[in-house]
Formats: structure tokens, sequence, C-alpha cells
């Protein structure tokens, strides 16, 4: 059973100390809070200590980036798009610095086991989507790719 890995990379507007930014984190806390009473939620890594790639996004605001496993490609995009999360990124650009055009906010991709999603290969997959675009090895959910390499439509 293959489970998706989802890295999402982005850069806080405001500084930490700020209502904005500690809004931000209440929030991010309460979706990740319903992500793991969802049921569908594998694995979450912590960002702390990583050492972030200035390559991999452009900007002044602090990095932030989480690094998250499911069990399916569908349960991840209906989390994405439904209750607290679909709200949050509705509200993004009260927090989050606006990305340029070709810096995608986040990479999928296709995993056998849990041990293998790392931060290290989760920098190695943005790179490869930055220089390549949606393939099987690292995909968004325009240009999805189901567990046997086959381009699949997510709703």
């Amino acid at each position: 059973m293959a489970f998706v890995a989802i890295y999402t990379v982005g850069r806080l507007k405001h500084p930490h100390e700020q209502p904005a930014s500690r809004e931000f984190f209440e929030v991010g806390y309460e979706v990740m809070r319903q992500a793991s009473k969802s049921g569908h939620l594998i694995e979450e890594f912590s960002p702390f200590g990583v050492p972030f790639p200035e390559e991999a996004i452009k900007g002044n605001g602090t990095p932030i980036l989480t690094l998250t496993v499911w069990k399916s490609l569908q349960s991840l995009y209906r989390f994405t798009y439904s209750g607290q999360h679909k709200q949050a990124l509705r509200d993004r650009n009260k927090w989050i610095e606006a990305h340029q055009a070709n810096q995608p906010t986040y990479v999928m991709w296709w995993t056998e086991k849990v041990k293998d999603v790392s931060w290290k290969e989760a920098f190695k997959r943005y790179n490869y989507f930055l220089q390549h675009g949606p393939t099987p090895f690292a995909f968004d959910y325009k240009h999805a790719f189901d567990e046997a390499g086959q381009p699949c439509l997510v709703n």
C-alpha cells in the first residue's frame, strides 16, 4: 500500500510577535489537530532545526514548512479543501507572502514506506518539480498521478 507525502513551503509576511503571525500559528495548530483527528494523516514531521534551502522560495519572512504523509491522495485532497484548512487557504494572504509564479507552494509524491519520507527527500522532490514540472516523481493536484504513475484526476 502506497502513501502520499506532501511538502508545503511559504514565508510569513510579519514577524512572529505580530498579531497576524500569532493568528497564523493558532489556526495552524487547530488545522493540524483536525488532520490528526481525521484518521487519514499518517505522519507529521517537525520543521524545527531543519536547515532551510534558500533556493526553495524567495522572500524576507520566516520560512514556514510542513511535511506530512497521508493514507491516500483522495483523503489529502478532501482535507485540503474542506473545513478549517479550506478557510486557512482563503486567509493565507493575511499571513503568508505571495509566492512567485514559478515558485509552487507544495509538491506531492507517492511512497511505499513512511520511513523513506524526510526533509531531504522533500527538498529533492520540490527542486525536481521546479526543474521538470509535474511527473510521477513530484506532482501537484492539477497534474496528479496515481500510485502506478498514471495521470489521474483528484476531486
